[in-house]
């Protein structure tokens, strides 16, 4: 008879990956330590319904069905708050409509209750790309964290569930979920909409236009193809590196991630979420988000981000999440991490699949068992799963069961799917993950070089300064950018104008590249997750509206923008340089971005924003 294979030892952690991970748990002892005593001291008291006054408890639950009130009264049944991103907007959100309703009755088979707690602001950077709108999407993500405190602030849930999927929602919830770090809680996703026109063709119409090639009709008509239903767009921007990073946190259910909103088994996962929130509120089970969100879980999301090229938006985003579980993190973490995480995914914009097929090739699940396998992940964390972050490595999937149909998981098969979208650790499409911290005299940036040509990592060319996004449009429709230019857009960090996305600028760029011309972008503001083949230095700090050194630049100054060495230079006599007085932000634009469509409200945040560098949160 065959006897079993011998108990293999978990991988040995990279020493890179282990290095890392002390140095941030060193730096964040003091404040970590006060975190966890606060959330503990909170998780001590009686259940909400034992510990208010008696009219409080009524208004709580004043429109309760009367079965429920008994049960979360008197029974003491778990009661589960929801928060919800849910609008019709979003074609992302638009499916959380329905979700309530299935939540309910899955808790309801289970004993619990369940009331939606809050709704979260939650917009379409899409929408507002390039637009007055696209001012307020930073900010957005604190106000939808303190939303989420208004949500759970009044205080009677045993647990939350969290549902919302884009851009900046996503970071808002988790912000403001681990200010209430003593509740277990589960996101709950609603998946990408279906495969449209393919992500490089519709690029390629962009381009077209940018050039005068095609008109509004053909371009309107392609961006419609691609963008055409329920579900989250279907490139690897933001929303979707969301989703990879909190399967890498293991804040899900396992697998959750990228199935169609409307397969039957969106449902059945969802009821699952129920299901396993209910479980770790139990005191033998019990896992608070505030222990789930450790220094461990945090290196695994850096991990998953750079082995998949996800979005540069996340080296703002995540540094915040970290801080709100009083954990430090920085851009020197990304980037020594990034020198021993290798690139397992192209998914575009880096490369020409979409998430649906790099969820048929594998997805999260095939990536994560080989950052495992290879000890570029932690093993050893607590999840929502009970079987801990292994669970994540497996493909959900509904299975007969007599005359039922069931939610099981299995392993992924040994093989990628598909090895031109997802690879194993022993044959990366790169040995590091593609992302550089830059470092000189203009500053500090992250560039992120997972879509650019090899010949593009080093870009030296003069310079052309914008004060605006919308100047160097007009720059590139008068021809005046015919040539190598490295283009410095600057007043666009979070204190000029909410640091907004500068996606716009992607095709005039990407159609000077084409045409043989060396090119890069320099900028204190951010590009969209889906940013490409363009080499940007992005984020750079410090901003100019607050002394940064792009505004020192002149047009004409020769540039140095070098992934291989990590440099990000102005080429000019250091006493010169020196001497020079920074560039004042014309008061017609500070005017012009301080006003209308609600940019008014948001001026305390810019005055209180920390550094992107630092998370650009205005909470501190």
């Amino acid at each position: 008879m065959a006897t079993a294979p011998a108990p293999q030892d978990p991988p040995r952690l990279h020493p890179t990956v282990a290095a890392v991970t002390a140095r941030i748990r060193e730096r964040s002892a003091p404040t970590r330590q006060a975190y966890l005593a606060r959330l503990d001291a909170i998780a001590r008291r009686p259940r909400g319904s034992d510990r208010m006054g008696c009219a409080n408890v009524a208004h709580a639950f004043a429109a309760l069905p009367a079965s429920d009130k008994f049960r979360v009264v008197a029974e003491r049944s778990p009661h589960i708050g929801v928060v919800t991103a849910y609008n019709d907007m979003l074609s992302a959100h638009q499916p959380y409509e329905r979700f309530p309703d299935v939540i309910r009755d899955e808790a309801r088979r289970h004993g619990a209750t369940v009331q939606v707690a809050g709704g979260v602001p939650a917009m379409c950077d899409g929408v507002t790309q390039g637009l007055p709108g696209m001012e307020l999407s930073l900010f957005s993500r604190d106000t939808i964290a303190m939303g989420t405190a208004v949500a759970l602030t009044h205080d009677v849930y045993d647990a939350a569930l969290l549902l919302g999927v884009c851009d900046k929602i996503v970071p808002g919830l988790l912000i403001g979920a681990l200010h209430f770090g003593h509740l277990p809680c589960i996101f709950v996703p609603a998946g990408p909409m279906s495969s449209g026109l393919p992500n490089n063709d519709k690029a390629k119409v962009r381009e077209r236009h940018a050039q005068g090639l095609v008109g509004r009709d053909e371009l309107l008509a392609a961006e419609s193809a691609a963008y055409h239903g329920a579900g989250t767009c279907t490139f690897y921007g933001t929303a979707n590196s969301n989703q990879m990073l909190l399967e890498a946190m293991g804040l899900h259910v396992p697998g959750s991630a990228f199935v169609h909103p409307h397969a039957d088994l969106r449902e059945q996962l969802t009821r699952q979420a129920v299901r396993s929130v209910l479980a770790i509120t139990r005191p033998e089970h019990r896992a608070p988000i505030g222990h789930v969100v450790d220094e461990r879980a945090i290196v695994n999301a850096m991990a998953a981000l750079l082995a998949t090229g996800g979005s540069t938006n996340h080296l703002i985003h995540w540094v915040a999440v970290a801080r709100s579980a009083g954990i430090l993190i920085d851009w020197d973490d990304f980037a020594e991490l990034s020198s021993v995480v290798p690139l397992l995914a192209r998914v575009y914009p880096n490369g020409s699949a979409d998430v649906n097929q790099f969820q048929a090739a594998g997805g999260p699940g095939f990536v994560m068992r080989e950052l495992l396998a290879s000890g570029r992940m932690h093993g050893d964390v607590l999840t929502v799963s009970p079987g801990g972050i292994a669970d994540f490595t497996k493909e959900p999937l509904m299975q007969a069961q007599g005359d039922d149909r069931a939610l099981v998981w299995r392993a992924w098969p040994e093989a990628s799917g598909d090895t031109s979208i997802v690879r194993g650790a022993h044959e990366p499409f790169s040995v590091t993950g593609g992302l550089s911290l830059l470092q000189g005299n203009l500053g500090r940036a992250v560039i992120k070089t997972s879509a650019v040509p090899d010949d593009r990592h080093i870009i030296e060319a003069p310079a052309r300064v914008f004060d605006s996004q919308e100047a160097l449009q007009a720059a590139f429709k008068a021809g005046e950018l015919n040539r190598d230019v490295v283009a410095v857009v600057r007043f666009q960090g979070p204190q000029a104008n909410g640091m907004p996305e500068l996606h716009k600028l992607t095709p005039p760029l990407a159609v000077l590249q084409g045409q043989g011309h060396r090119v890069a972008l320099v900028t204190d503001g951010r590009m969209s997750g889906a940013s490409g083949k363009v080499p940007a230095a992005i984020h750079v700090c410090p901003e100019a509206l607050a002394g940064g050194p792009l505004a020192k630049v002149r047009d004409g100054d020769l540039l140095r923008v070098d992934a291989v060495a990590g440099r990000l230079e102005a080429l000019v006599d250091a006493v010169e340089w020196a001497s020079r007085e920074p560039a004042v932000r014309p008061a017609a634009q500070a005017e012009l971005h301080g006003h209308d469509l609600g940019r008014e409200l948001f001026a305390g945040m810019r005055r209180n924003v920390r550094p992107a560098e630092e998370g650009a949160v205005t909470w501190l």
